[in-house]
């Protein structure tokens, strides 16, 4: 289940300052909820958030064609006329969604992507709930 238990926008404002021509970052639910945005408005980040949770689903479709892998997608990247779309899997059924304008550094991106995984990824899923009563 996924229960942001502090902002995150600071951090995802953090990415886009630290790679230059950075749009939009994103993070969502699996089934395509924004949790936090940075650079966009909340009807764009709801469309792209919805957009992905088809995106991740298809991505997972593709894995399991891998004979040896896990099925589970860690990273999309499109190039279109104008930019890149990342998506990154951030977490228990949570993911990492940034737009860059043509000319992104793809190298930086992934690097700071990735760190901005590890920084969050605990602040996104919740422990499991117990199985016996709370008395």
């Amino acid at each position: 289940m996924i229960k942001p238990r502090t902002n995150l926008d600071w951090l995802l404002k953090q990415l886009a300052d630290e790679v230059p021509l950075v749009r939009n970052v994103i993070v969502l639910s699996a089934d395509g909820l924004r949790i936090a945005q940075h650079g966009t408005e909340a009807d764009t980040a709801d469309r792209l958030a919805a957009a992905c949770a088809g995106l991740q689903s298809l991505a997972a479709a593709v894995g399991h064609e891998f004979p040896y892998g896990d099925g589970r997608m860690r990273l999309v990247v499109i190039e279109m006329g104008g930019g890149f779309f990342y998506l990154m899997a951030a977490g228990a059924r949570a993911y990492l969604a940034v737009l860059a304008d043509e000319g992104v550094d793809a190298g930086l991106m992934g690097q700071r992507m990735r760190d901005l995984v590890a920084r969050i990824g605990e602040h996104l899923t919740t422990p499991p709930r117990r199985s016996e009563p709370v008395v």
